[in-house]
């Protein structure tokens, strides 16, 4: 299910994030829960039409709020769900609880007083194979990176690779409070998984995997570059915005809502490094 080159709104349900799902003779593997319960209990109907197996498992790429919404849903069916234990720190944190509350402002009836943040059932230390049907599904830790909880979900003999948020296609990433040099390192190393399709956490499908790894990691490398050397002579942010070239991405979407924002976090980020 691919979401919407878009914020998130009660006009459209978070649908702002992709999931996707594997069906093996022995059940379903899905990665990632999309928005909202709502939109969890779609994309339940929607596995529904293609298999009549049962759920068995549900891989969070990382806790953000556009991919866990619909956990609650997901676990009402019966998966156990499998995330990486670096999202435990976020997950009780008032960060998580003060996201939760406004959006159940801002995005209700479909984020409300009934959703939920929701545990793993196997918070991984480290990578992990799992088989379900006869099916390999390599689970890999990418983060630190756009989290320090990135996991990326690969199926070896479909060659197709579940990237989250590590990928973003056709629209700018958002970075937030990323650890973009640890990003770029994670990038690379997607490359040698040899992916015949990429699914990104944002944006359709894609075919051309190395192109689209690209231009996520072209983005964090200019950003990197141009508010690195604005942090190292002490320039003003707004001076090193406002002469920085952004020409190469200010058609994408998303653009005007998230390319302030994440060169600002990329500022502070680079000060810290120049330490």
């Amino acid at each position: 299910m691919q979401g919407l080159s878009a914020l998130g709104s009660p006009a459209n349900q978070n649908f702002i994030s992709n999931a996707g799902f594997l069906v093996t003779p022995n059940g379903v593997v899905v990665v990632d829960a999309l928005g909202s319960p709502a939109l969890a209990q779609r994309l339940i109907a929607a596995i529904g039409k293609v298999t009549a197996q049962p759920i068995t498992h549900l891989i969070v790429t990382h806790y953000h709020a556009d991919h866990i919404y619909g956990l609650q849903a997901f676990k009402a069916v019966g998966a156990r769900i499998i995330a990486h234990r670096a999202a435990r720190d976020y997950l009780t944190s008032d960060t998580a609880r003060l996201r939760l509350e406004a959006s159940r402002r801002e995005l209700a009836p479909f984020v409300n007083a009934q959703t939920r943040l929701v545990q793993a059932d196997d918070w991984l230390d480290a990578d992990q194979e799992l088989s379900v049907g006869g099916v390999r599904i390599l689970i890999r830790h990418a983060g630190p990176s756009h989290t320090p909880e990135d996991l990326v979900v690969f199926v070896p003999q479909e060659k197709v690779l579940f990237a989250g948020d590590l990928v973003f296609r056709a629209r700018i990433p958002f970075v937030g409070q990323a650890d973009s040099r640890q990003w770029i390192k994670a990038l690379d190393g997607l490359l040698a998984f040899d992916a015949g399709t990429i699914v990104p956490g944002h944006g359709p499908a894609s075919a051309a995997a190395r192109d689209d790894l690209q231009l996520t990691r072209d983005y964090l490398v200019h950003l990197r570059t141009s508010m690195g050397t604005a942090a190292k002579n002490l320039d003003p942010f707004e001076e090193a915005y406002a002469s920085a070239d952004w020409s190469r991405f200010e058609k994408l979407p998303l653009f005007r809502v998230a390319n302030r924002m994440n060169a600002f976090n990329t500022y502070l980020l680079m000060e810290q490094e120049n330490k």
